[in-house]
């Protein structure tokens, strides 16, 4: 069974039980890892399930047994340049060049912060454009649409 990684975004948790850990493991998150940046509460997984959506279904429910009021999944599905790079191997610079020549080379624009220096790119976008290129394998496209979509779910729920 493979064995998937993503990391759930909470605004808060049952802090108040007596034994923490075990409340997160009786609630079936023994295999998440709990931390703590940014103002948010972040549970990371490493979790085996027959597909990538499946996995992360069953730890959004474990986590919501724990107590947990979910944000979103991450890696975020919004990226820079500089994500792009870290996520593929490439340098910045290629992708740089793919996005300021994106008539040439069909790069997908930029979704947010268009006028911006920092603009931001749907990670799905991107990984269509990278797998029809050769540049990485069709799996990471599966994987970024499962987190788009479930982003869209829990944020649906949120508001």
């Amino acid at each position: 069974m493979p064995i998937y990684e993503f990391s759930l975004i909470a605004s808060r948790l049952s802090l108040g039980v007596d034994d923490f850990e075990a409340h997160l493991a009786d609630s079936g998150c023994f295999d998440a890892v709990v931390s703590f940046r940014k103002g948010h509460i972040v549970l990371s997984f490493a979790r085996g399930a027959d597909t990538f959506e499946g996995a992360i279904d069953v730890a959004i429910g474990d986590a919501r047994d724990a107590g947990a009021v979910l944000k979103r999944i991450e890696p975020e599905s919004l990226v820079t340049i500089t994500d792009i790079s870290q996520r593929t191997g490439l340098t910045k610079d290629l992708i740089s060049i793919w996005s300021l020549n994106k008539e040439a080379s069909g790069f997908p624009g930029p979704s947010y912060r268009v006028t911006s220096s920092a603009p931001l790119w749907e990670w799905r976008d991107v990984a269509c454009w990278m797998v029809q290129h050769g540049h990485m394998h069709p799996a990471e496209l599966l994987h970024a649409e499962t987190i788009r979509r479930v982003n869209l779910r829990l944020q649906r729920e949120i508001t």
